[in-house]
């Protein structure tokens, strides 16, 4: 059993941020025992379906703030965070000056499982090279789970990851805010794009946590890294001294060791053996991205010694995850694209690039501080018109205007940004949600903005 494991009967434990994850949370201490507090900054009544999750839990709930103090918290002995929580809320901060343990769910989790673990971070591209790996895993019968932020709280599933079985984990900067000892068997990162700057201020720091991934690794672990990103080449020059075994990926120069496209196929190469993996065509995800993202989940699998026909079936099999770049319906010629995983500039330009023209967009959510430019030329002879919505309209629109794309339109929400482009749209059209921002001014999370989009489409076929 993993030494780390703590004991939490009677303990007094604070969970703060009651989604997914702080659902989970829950249920994993009321298992042990534990004295729980529930804090979250929403009130009682806006998060009474979630509650309702929990009636059979005794706890104590603080809700429609953050304490101040740790006395106004209950004096809790444990502060276990859901992701995106910040650690600098005073009464976190008072903790951590005190030393009490304050731990992120990734942390908790790793301390009570014996899995080794395979983890994927990056900006783009972290769900469908996690639910790849994680196919490839299932075809091979290995027993594994999948979680982290793909969905799934790692919490949830430490009775099943134990040490013959694999943790698949996706995950995110806010998760690796919180990593203390966490330590992966095989990591990859595939891509640093800025993202989350309102929260990281800067791409240097945000790249900071994105190598904290392998920050504990050691020579007997292995790191998947992207050799054509710029912003990771540029770290590992400057600031990286990983420990681990470095394993390279790219799709535009061969490598002496790694994953890699030569005479049009996929190649790996290590130093004791090599493999041609598959014929770069017959992988069935599309687009240039995808061909990353299966490098990494190659280079993970190969590491975890996943049989080459079975790496093989899943790329010529795998059709990829909900709300990223997901066909959901052609109707009188039109096609529906959900891209509502696009959270970011980067994503939906990758979006914009493996979907058929003429292509009208769907663009905006909330504002994450991240600048559009590239993201607008990204539209040039593809995207005929761009319906913007949400917290971002006004900006996208400008910015349309500032680079000399006039087609753009506003309207307040995604239900009206979906209307007009069904007006506009004509025969051999493609409608792509690919938002470019993140969803929390309107949604709960992607999931729901991609869940409405796909109900309007529904609404459009019964016309």
């Amino acid at each position: 059993m993993n030494q780390q494991i703590e004991k939490y009967n009677g303990k007094k434990v604070m969970i703060v941020g009651l989604g997914i994850t702080g659902i989970s949370l829950v249920r994993f201490f009321s298992e042990q025992s534990a004295a729980i507090i529930i804090n979250d900054a929403k009130s009682r009544n806006e998060i009474v379906p979630t509650l309702s999750k929990l009636k059979s839990v005794s706890y104590t709930g603080i809700f429609g703030k953050h304490p101040e103090t740790l006395e106004e918290a209950g004096n809790p002995d444990y502060i276990i965070l859901s992701p995106g929580i910040s650690l600098k809320l005073p009464f976190i901060e008072e903790a951590i000056k005190r030393d009490l343990p304050v731990l992120g769910e990734i942390e908790l989790a790793y301390r009570h499982m014996d899995a080794p673990i395979a983890a994927i971070t990056g900006t783009n591209g972290k769900t469908t090279t996690t639910a790849l790996l994680g196919d490839m895993m299932q075809r091979a019968g290995i027993k594994h789970e999948v979680v982290g932020n793909i969905g799934t709280a790692a919490v949830s599933k430490v009775k099943n990851l134990t040490a013959d079985a694999y943790c698949i984990m996706e995950i995110s900067s806010f998760q690796l805010e919180t990593v203390i000892d966490f330590k992966p068997k095989v990591a990859a990162l595939l891509n640093i794009t800025p993202d989350h700057l309102n929260r990281h201020k800067s791409i240097e720091n945000y790249a900071d946590l994105k190598f904290k991934i392998f920050s504990n690794q050691n020579a007997e672990d292995v790191a998947v890294i992207n050799a054509d990103d710029e912003i990771c080449k540029q770290f590992m020059e400057k600031k990286a001294k990983l420990k681990a075994e470095l394993m390279f990926f790219s799709r535009c120069i061969p490598l002496q060791k790694g994953i890699f496209i030569k005479d049009g196929k996929m190649v790996v190469q290590d130093d004791q053996r090599s493999a041609i993996i598959i014929d770069r065509e017959k992988i069935l995800l599309p687009g240039d991205h995808n061909l990353e993202n299966a490098m990494a989940a190659v280079g993970m699998a190969w590491v975890m010694n996943v049989p080459l026909e079975t790496i093989r079936e899943s790329l010529e099999k795998f059709r990829g995850v909900e709300h990223r770049i997901e066909m959901v319906e052609i109707n009188q010629g039109i096609t529906f694209i959900n891209d509502s995983k696009a959270t970011n500039p980067d994503a939906a330009i990758k979006a914009i690039l493996s979907v058929k023209d003429p292509i009208i967009l769907l663009a905006g959510g909330m504002d994450k501080g991240n600048d559009f430019t590239e993201f607008i030329e990204a539209f040039d002879k593809r995207v005929k018109k761009v319906i913007v919505y949400g917290e971002t309209a006004e900006k996208l629109a400008h910015k349309c205007s500032e680079l000399g794309f006039y087609e753009a339109i506003k309207t307040d929400d995604l239900e009206e940004a979906f209307r007009t482009a069904c007006e506009e749209a004509l025969p051999g059209d493609t409608i792509l949600l690919s938002p470019a921002c993140a969803s929390w001014d309107m949604y709960e999370n992607y999931e729901a903005r991609g869940n409405h989009f796909k109900k309007l489409v529904q609404k459009f076929n019964q016309k």
